[in-house]
């Protein structure tokens, strides 16, 4: 049997927080250890549980990314989730800056957000639809002049160019590992690695840095 998500939902509208616990609740595929309003508590609840996942608001006292900022530095092993309104480029953006691993509109079904809640889990990442293409194209743009700048492009391994390739496009830990007959937590070891050398944030700058350097078609 495959062990429930542990996830702690953070957001200061307590109807709209009840709905997403109720939903996560009933699919019995998420244990729900914390709910709060504040990124206060978020991190309270963070610290005092240490759950798989945090689904955080943006809009909430003491901000949500401001949140994200201090649990992905302090909690590196939480998978950290935007559940917000907020369609702003510069807030998608300093949600991954600040190691979001999702990005998801309020707008969507309780069906849908388990679905992505589980693939990021599984060691995905997801920004909306709506959002993706123009945020691509905003950080390719902020990336390319530091990049061009750098006197020598890291030094990746074969087995993590590899990888990065799959990730570029678009495939899971999980699927990464059955593509290449690994472990799933090899592939995680991996990730690391790739992103320290690549000096980026996420899984979505790391795809861009794979078709930058021609990994990807």
């Amino acid at each position: 049997m495959i062990d429930p998500i542990r996830i702690v939902v953070i957001d200061d509208h307590p109807l709209f927080r009840g709905g997403v616990v109720r939903s996560l609740a009933e699919t019995g595929g998420f244990d729900i250890v914390g709910e709060g309003g504040s990124a206060e508590e978020a991190l309270e609840l963070v610290a005092r549980h240490l759950p798989d996942m945090v689904l955080l608001d943006i809009s909430m006292p003491g901000g949500g990314i401001a949140a994200a900022g201090r649990i992905g530095a302090g909690f590196p092993a939480v998978t950290i989730v935007m559940l917000t309104v907020s369609e702003a480029d510069e807030d998608v953006l300093a949600a991954l800056k600040a190691g979001a691993r999702g990005y998801v509109l309020k707008g969507v079904g309780a069906e849908e957000l388990v679905a992505i809640l589980r693939d990021i889990a599984s060691g995905g990442a997801y920004v909306s639809p709506s959002l993706a293409a123009r945020i691509l194209s905003t950080m390719q743009e902020r990336a390319a002049r530091p990049i061009a700048a750098e006197a020598q492009p890291a030094d990746l391994s074969r087995r993590e160019e590899d990888i990065l390739r799959l990730v570029g496009c678009g495939m899971s830990n999980k699927e990464v590992a059955r593509e290449l007959d690994l472990q799933e937590k090899t592939v995680k070891h991996y990730m690391t690695n790739i992103l320290q050398k690549l000096q980026v944030r996420n899984r979505v700058e790391a795809a861009i840095a794979a078709r930058r350097r021609g990994l990807l078609p």
